[in-house]
């Protein structure tokens, strides 16, 4: 099977030869195994080891007879790789103890399904001795690496003409409908992508979720997590979630932020320059992959009743792949931007506007820029392609398929 880049290795590379264990946590079957083993097979005259947790006999070895196991696969070791670290329950402890012992001579690199686990069970004794990085499922460019090469480079020169759109559009529909996960790309028939997508909802994610919370009634956990799905880029009533799940306020809460550690949907909160006032205030929903979000509502048909919130929902995926964690705006009259970002100083705003057919700035966007003027505004649009000026800030319309724009415009 052809192996496709992504983009996270280059970042992962620059740290190969540093002393600190590399962390690469991310959700299930976004290829995090494939990633790390084909950077190793580049990687010569190193003598490089790999095991996994899943095997319950080296799982056991690492936690009750930690120097055979160092005698095993740390001694003779200049790279080991641990898949699945989070099998063992504070494998932090005991990775410090090998990490101070033979930082010098082994570099470790582990992988694991939760960043909960990575923050909760290892971090507190990793302090300063680890580098996590999050791998999540396909950004749109990993997508068309996969579909196209050429394209995939088309689409990084970011033309912004009416024909190119048109060229990328039906890769820019599948991305919409089954998003990222490799396995699903790499799938030709569409009803094993649908198939695939459903065994990841409920194989993977929704039991890393069980296990986590200790909640033995998954009616009500996927009864959540449909009430989730029909609801992106709204802002959340807890209550509300609480009546449609029959799980009470506090463990809705709960599994929420579980939900945000397992890769499965993310909550993003409101922007105030007041940020005590930010931690108190509600947050929208969007998920991860989009696919995912089809496959829990069973439906890979995207409707006008719904193709503003899956678009506003690429971008936000488009946005978090690049390490960039947008926040959104509104008022209590119900002015709203979907996307603020602040970097240093300077703030970006974005809207999306599914089928916007003129350059015009709507009244909650104009209320923004009068109030906070931003260095620069984005409003993301099917295809239309224009700049205009609000009192001092620029303002550019462009496609879903020159989402590169914003993310040189604010990295």
């Amino acid at each position: 099977m052809t192996y496709i880049s992504r983009d996270l290795e280059k970042k992962i590379i620059s740290f190969l030869n540093s002393e600190e264990i590399i962390a690469i946590s991310g959700a299930r079957q976004v290829g995090k195994t494939t990633m790390i083993e084909h950077l190793l097979s580049n990687i010569k005259n190193k003598n490089i080891t790999k095991i996994t947790f899943d095997n319950i006999n080296i799982k056991n070895l690492f936690v009750n007879n930690t120097e055979e196991f160092i005698e095993k696969y740390i001694k003779n070791t200049d790279v080991l790789f641990i898949d699945e670290i989070h099998y063992v329950k504070d494998s932090g402890k005991i990775l410090k103890y090998i990490y101070d012992k033979y930082k010098k001579k082994t570099k470790i690199i582990i992988t694991s399904s939760s960043s909960l686990d990575l923050s909760i069970q290892s971090l507190k004794y990793l302090v300063g001795r680890v580098i996590i990085f999050e791998l999540f499922s396909f950004s749109f460019y990993e997508f068309l690496l996969a579909k196209d090469k050429k394209l995939a480079e088309m689409y990084k020169k970011a033309n912004n003409s009416k024909d190119m759109y048109n060229l990328f559009k039906p890769y820019l529909n599948e991305y919409f409908l089954y998003g990222g996960y490799p396995k699903v790309v790499l799938e030709k028939n569409r009803d094993n992508k649908e198939r695939i997508l459903k065994n990841i909802v409920y194989t993977f994610a929704l039991r890393d979720v069980i296990s986590l919370t200790n909640l033995s009634d998954d009616f009500k956990l996927n009864n959540l997590l449909i009430s989730l799905s029909l609801q992106i880029g709204n802002i959340i009533n807890y209550q509300d979630l609480s009546n449609r799940s029959n799980l009470n306020y506090l463990n809705v809460k709960n599994i929420l932020n579980i939900f945000n550690k397992t890769h499965i949907c993310k909550q993003i909160k409101p922007f105030y320059k007041n940020k005590i006032t930010e931690l108190t205030k509600k947050k929208k929903i969007y998920f991860y992959d989009l696919g995912l979000r089809n496959a829990v509502i069973d439906k890979f048909l995207v409707k006008d009743v719904d193709a503003g919130f899956i678009a506003e929902n690429f971008v936000f995926c488009e946005l978090i792949r690049n390490e960039i964690v947008p926040k959104y705006w509104r008022t209590d009259d119900g002015a709203e931007v979907d996307f603020v970002i602040e970097k240093g100083y300077d703030l970006y705003s974005i809207e999306v506007k599914n089928d916007l057919k003129r350059d015009n700035i709507s009244k909650s966007y104009i209320s923004f820029i009068k109030k906070y003027s931003p260095k620069k505004g984005f409003i993301v649009t099917d295809y239309l392609k224009s700049k205009k000026k609000y009192v001092n800030t620029e303002i550019d319309f462009i496609s879903f398929i020159n989402i590169f724009e914003i993310i040189k415009n604010i990295k």
